[in-house]
């Protein structure tokens, strides 16, 4: 129990380094809080202030989850790879409440997405394939990232075990929390497409 606890703290730790600030105060010297929907996220960056700039805040969000993950594992390996989605699921919550932002965080799309295909790359790859998809043909955001942990604990609860079935299933219920409102605005017909979120630049 020690190590998934230290492998929580380790993903709180690395998730709370959330790229979009950095990013932006590089280019601008000011938060990301005061720009587009205020999201330190790669859609909202990607919309403010153009594709390279969200592919690299993506970039980043894939790379520090993804060392949470290697690290956990390094440190602890006789715990197996379950270490993987405690360390995924601390760096999504330390991604989307960081401390040191007084809890003012992102969605943890792109962090969730890292954290169950590097667990099980299988189920991880058509769960994340499936929420793109739903993107693509209804152009939904919210739609999408809320699909893909829903399905992913349906496979894990199907395939992966208990443990990793509870965890999936926390991860699903935080993108859930995170997305309400989008998926309210978008039942309401408000929410804005992706084709009106990114933009080249």
């Amino acid at each position: 129990m020690k190590e998934r606890i230290l492998s929580l703290l380790i993903g709180y730790v690395l998730g709370s380094i959330l790229t979009a600030e950095i990013i932006v105060r590089r280019k601008t010297g000011r938060p990301a809080s005061e720009f587009g929907s205020g999201n330190p996220g790669m859609a909202n960056i990607m919309r403010v202030f153009g594709f390279r700039a969200g592919i690299a805040v993506l970039a980043g969000d894939l790379l520090k989850t993804a060392a949470a993950a290697l690290l956990s594992c390094f440190l602890f390996p006789e715990q197996g790879q379950i270490l993987v989605l405690y360390a995924g699921l601390g760096a999504v919550t330390g991604h989307n409440w960081p401390l040191w932002n007084r809890l003012k965080g992102g969605k943890g799309v792109s962090v969730s997405c890292m954290a169950i295909f590097l667990y099980s790359p299988l189920w991880g790859l058509i769960a994340n394939a499936a929420g793109m998809l739903v993107v693509l043909f209804t152009g939904y955001l919210p739609l999408g990232a809320v699909v893909i942990t829903t399905l992913y604990a349906i496979f894990a609860i199907l395939f992966l075990g208990k443990e990793a079935a509870v965890l999936s299933a926390i991860l699903a219920a935080i993108m859930f929390q995170r997305h309400f409102q989008g998926l309210v605005r978008m039942v309401r017909g408000e929410e804005r497409r992706n084709a009106q979120l990114f933009r080249k630049k």
